[in-house]
């Protein structure tokens, strides 16, 4: 019980310092030739790795962003670096456009995930950051690619995802995505983490009839 209400109160903590991040101050208005600069990039139909960057770490907080590793995916599909960190973290933008920021305990996550391998029991509650949302993963199948009449298909707004070091903590949380507060995302599943929304979810209607998109979710 100690255990639960322990990540309980840090799921608390850590949704109070994702929102006070969020609000950040209004930036300074970009030069004529900086627009122009940023309307040639739209004209030429492609990302810089600039642009990916400043995309990828706009997911965490800018404390966290600064640091951190930041991976894109290159030319030929695959995941390449973009710049080096050096706080331990890793931002990326996935195939589906979803930029997120992890830990060091959800880098390991993430990398059994994609291996369809048993992720190792974190040794720390593991933190993951994706303040601008997502364009929706299933809530029940973590291989899941699109929405079905049964896969609880849903698109999330600003969250954070946390990692608890003892699965019971699990039992803390509801499993429905639009109870008003964090829920489990894949309960039944290796892969069960904790959903924290840090804004309002979009209603379940909208969810529904999002476009379809793999994520290397959640």
């Amino acid at each position: 019980m100690r255990k639960q209400v322990a990540v309980v109160t840090g799921v608390l903590v850590l949704t109070a310092w994702a929102v006070s991040a969020q609000e950040s101050p209004k930036m300074p208005k970009e030069s004529p030739k900086a627009k122009a600069g940023h309307a040639a990039m739209a004209q030429g139909g492609g990302k810089s790795d600039a642009a990916t960057i400043a995309k990828a770490v706009s997911a965490a907080p800018p404390e966290i962003g600064k640091g951190a590793t930041v991976m894109g995916v290159g030319a030929d599909g695959q995941m390449k670096q973009l710049r080096a960190g050096t706080n331990g973290w890793m931002c990326m933008v996935d195939p589906a456009g979803d930029a997120m920021c992890l830990d060091k305990e959800w880098q390991a996550w993430g990398e059994a995930w994609m291996n369809k391998k048993d992720p190792p029991q974190p040794k720390v509650v593991g933190v993951a950051y994706m303040l601008k949302g997502d364009n929706g993963a299933s809530n029940t199948d973590p291989y899941a690619t699109k929405p079905t009449p049964d896969n609880q298909w849903v698109v999330s707004g600003p969250h954070i995802m946390l990692l608890p070091t003892d699965r019971s903590q699990l039992e803390a949380f509801p499993t429905g995505p639009h109870t008003g507060g964090p829920w489990v995302m894949w309960k039944d599943t290796k892969y069960a983490h904790i959903m924290v929304p840090t804004a309002a979810m979009p209603k379940a209607a909208a969810s529904a009839k999002s476009t379809p998109k793999a994520t290397m979710h959640r």
